[in-house]
């Protein structure tokens, strides 16, 4: 394995398997943050403390196995380049955080994607596993299962009255963020969001944009979370954030058929008019194609498009975006340059699938 394997292709192996809901969820996730007893934490550290952490972590790592991770392989953030890293974010594999601010991080990755290590991110370690559709239970066993391996080796900033300690008060307690991340078209078409995402803050979780928190919800892409941890167990945000996404998916279901049985003309009006626009534009910039690829994605999953499958939207909404562009150009593009290749790179794409 080598970093090369992570950074060509735009779908990981996780991915392409069949999940629970995925007309609407797309991903489970949880994270765990962790930090060593002996250790400052990252926030606080020295380049020189977060050297000596980092190493110590590797080595714990590299001394053990664990079924869950495979052939995994370790990458360390100084020695990559920018571009490489901006594509590892695009990914989901690591967070902006570790890819722009970290001192000396690293990521273990396993050999489908599915599980990712965070080195000296805002905490010591952050635990990442991901699966397809709507699958929280499951995911949450794999990532509390690679937990225990990891607290037989390592000794855990651990409170007996608070919980994990953490670098953000937020995570204290269990410092588990549950979300999924969910398309969501039908309640941004009929305007439903605008009433739907402020209840959902008043119940204690956040929603945020396809790349976590400060980014935009672009293609109608949105991740719900858990905002809180302490004073709540696992289970308990376990159990909330699905009895809402449940909802959520209720009420998308519902604003589809609504689109089919009183606007079915305009719907589908607007998603031929978003496949044409796809199909023959030779300039488009992030925004539009992440739109227009939602209108086409909703299309797929209510059948007035044939011959497209909803995994190329999902592999076409991560390969344009600028760190893709940029290592199939092999060069550094302006915006204009992106815009023009992102427009390329999609009629071929899409006029590949229609020949197949």
């Amino acid at each position: 394995m080598s970093l090369n394997q992570f950074l060509e292709h735009a779908i990981s192996p996780w991915m392409k398997k069949d999940g629970i809901e995925s007309d609407i969820v797309l991903s489970s996730r949880i994270r765990l943050a962790r930090n060593m007893n002996a250790f400052t934490f990252p926030i606080l550290s020295s380049k020189e403390e977060a050297y000596t952490a980092s190493q110590f972590i590797k080595e714990a790592l590299a001394s053990t196995q664990t079924s869950a991770l495979g052939n995994a392989e370790m990458l360390t953030m100084d020695e990559m380049k920018t571009n490489d890293k901006r594509i590892l974010v695009e990914k989901h594999l690591i967070s902006p955080h570790l890819a722009e601010q970290s001192k000396h991080g690293a990521v273990l990755l396993s050999e489908d994607e599915s599980v990712s290590i965070m080195v000296n991110e805002e905490d010591h370690i952050r635990i990442q596993v991901l699966t397809a559709g709507f699958d929280l239970d499951h995911t949450y066993q794999a990532a509390s299962s690679l937990d225990d391996w990891m607290e037989s080796h390592l000794t855990y900033a651990y409170d007996r009255q608070y919980g994990y300690l953490t670098s953000c008060p937020t995570n204290v307690g269990t410092g588990m963020r549950a979300s999924v991340m969910m398309h969501l078209p039908a309640l941004a078409i009929t305007q439903q969001l605008q009433r739907i995402l402020p209840a959902i803050n008043q119940l204690g979780l956040v929603v945020r944009g396809i790349y976590g928190e400060g980014s935009e919800a672009l293609g109608n892409l949105f991740q719900i979370s858990n905002q809180m941890t302490l004073g709540k167990s696992e289970q308990d945000i376990i159990e909330d954030l699905q009895g809402v996404v449940k909802q959520l998916i209720q009420q998308e279901r519902a604003a589809r058929g609504s689109l089919l049985d009183h606007s079915h003309l305009k719907l589908t009006d607007r998603v031929h008019r978003s496949l044409g626009v796809l199909s023959h534009s030779h300039i488009i910039d992030s925004k539009e194609a992440t739109r227009r690829l939602s209108d086409v994605r909703l299309g797929i999953d209510l059948g007035m498009i044939e011959g497209i499958s909803a995994s190329i939207l999902n592999e076409l909404m991560i390969v344009t975006q600028p760190g893709f562009l940029q290592r199939y150009a092999e060069t550094v593009l302006s915006p204009e340059q992106r815009d023009e290749r992102r427009a390329t790179l999609i009629r071929e794409r899409l006029k590949l699938e229609y020949m197949n």
